[in-house]
């Protein structure tokens, strides 16, 4: 998805472009409509007929809007009133995401932590301790799932955003490895009972799995366990390192929003105020969240 300020400024500039020329070659015949009688007072002066896209861009006149708040002044002012309205509903749809894949940042990067800590597992652990743990990540890589769940479902507010989608999908391949523990005759926490159920995606310790392995092979189990540890962090931190994925997905809903933000007024007196936006459900949600965090 491209929502770059150009991409705006192009789609806005394409709309101004193609209402003038239609005006402006609407022929001879043309003259005895409404159209070309709104044109005829717009362009009264010399520099309107010099430079009329300038003179448009700069005049005044073109910036009274109707009650409804269409700018009649257009060739066609209920597109460019549809226009704003897109605007609008993207504005809002923008906010939501930012600040569910800002959510997600912060969960990705407690998902690093808690896969480091596996890291300092050592043969001298107890074989309770090791249970525990892997079963405490479960739990906090389970809540990570169904925290976000909503919004990776078809329609959700990430549902389409890549950044999102490649976070669950690598944490849930490095928890599939099966290179971790090779060197010990071990496929990855597979062999020590750890699994992610393919359609929940919610991860599961078997105990009894875990116990045979640490009885018969403790310390390839640790080793796998620390293999992993290492690999899951890494791969975590790729997803929120500069410009990689989930800061650059941001930074580019960031600058659409201030795009909108610094342009709305200019841009709704020239084409209209559009329809407001009407949030609700997850989007309604995020929005107040997005608010209470930058203190709108």
């Amino acid at each position: 998805m491209n929502i770059s300020p150009a991409t705006l400024s192009l789609s806005i500039a394409n709309f101004q472009a193609q209402a003038l020329n239609a005006i402006m070659n609407s022929g001879p015949d043309a003259r005895g409509n409404d159209t070309w009688d709104i044109m005829s007072q717009l362009l009264g002066s010399d520099s309107a007929s010099t430079d009329p896209l300038a003179w448009l861009n700069d005049s005044s006149s073109v910036k009274g809007l109707s009650p409804t708040g269409r700018n009649m002044a257009l060739f066609d002012p209920e597109s460019a009133y549809t226009m704003m309205s897109v605007i609008n509903n993207s504005d809002v749809s923008w906010k939501a995401q930012f600040s569910e894949l800002s959510q997600m940042q912060s969960c990705v990067a407690q998902m690093q932590d808690a896969g480091q800590s596996l890291g300092s597992i050592a043969p001298s652990t107890g074989n309770d301790d090791i249970k525990s743990r892997l079963q405490g990540f479960a739990d906090q890589y389970n809540g990570w799932i169904q925290r976000f769940d909503a919004d990776m479902q078809q329609g959700g507010l990430l549902a389409d955003t890549q950044a999102a989608q490649v976070s669950v999908y690598e944490l849930d391949q490095s928890i599939k490895n099966i290179f971790n523990g090779a060197r010990d005759g071990l496929h990855g926490l597979r062999d020590l009972g750890f699994s992610i159920d393919p359609d929940t995606r919610l991860a599961s310790l078997d105990s009894a799995r875990l116990d045979t392995v640490l009885a018969s092979n403790k310390q390839g189990a640790v080793d796998t366990i620390q293999e992993f540890s290492a690999n899951f962090a890494k791969s975590a931190g790729l997803l929120n390192a500069d410009d990689n994925f989930i800061p650059s997905q941001l930074d580019n809903l960031g600058r659409a929003i201030h795009y909108i933000a610094d342009n709305s007024a200019a841009l709704q007196l020239e084409f209209g105020t559009g329809s407001p936006a009407k949030p609700t459900g997850q989007v309604a949600q995020a929005l107040a969240a997005y608010n209470r965090t930058f203190g709108v």
